[in-house]
């Protein structure tokens, strides 16, 4: 279980401690003291949702504490407005909101077949056809026909997904400031 939650949350969970300490190497090495925590105490989560939202929670904290400690006071410049928006619920529901709606797009496009999945990822980047066609030396009729079928697979993959986003971001949008 802890493996497995690890390989699938670590990424996200960077990402996300990242927004608040603003330095990915930092990030990174509090996310490992959170699993290193799990794995030493022997926690027990009943399904995914609980170790999720313990990670992310734990996490945060984490990030919090390093931001509130006197050292790294020291070393930078931060403000009490900041801390006192980046320390907020709203602010911390919105981060969760990206990263896992980002983590499932991932996963979604990881699915796809290498082309259509280099071509996505190319065009997620901002490219347009005209340019990946370009970078991977390949017509402009094969990304556009790459791109129509990565969408085919990609639909029903992300259908119970979006419902829950669109649920999601219209609570973000209405009740999170």
């Amino acid at each position: 279980m802890y493996k497995q939650s690890f390989d699938t949350l670590y990424p996200s969970l960077c990402v996300f401690a990242n927004k608040y300490v603003d330095d990915i190497e930092i990030a990174k090495d509090l996310v490992q003291e959170v699993f290193i925590k799990i794995w030493n105490k022997n926690l027990y989560f009943e399904n995914e949702f609980y170790i999720k939202s313990y990670l992310y929670t734990a996490v945060k904290n984490k990030s919090l504490d390093l931001l509130k400690s006197s050292e790294y006071k020291k070393k930078t410049k931060i403000d009490v407005e900041t801390l006192k928006l980046i320390s907020s619920t709203s602010y911390f529901e919105k981060q969760i909101f990206i990263e896992e709606t980002s983590r499932l797009v991932n996963e979604a496009i990881n699915t796809l077949p290498y082309k259509c999945k280099h071509i996505i990822k190319l065009s997620l980047k901002g490219l347009e056809n005209k340019q990946i066609s370009e970078e991977l030396s390949v017509s402009l009729n094969t990304v556009k026909t790459q791109k129509r079928i990565a969408y085919q697979k990609l639909r029903p993959l992300l259908k119970g997904v979006y419902k829950m986003l669109f649920s999601l971001s219209l609570i973000a949008l209405f009740i999170l400031p």
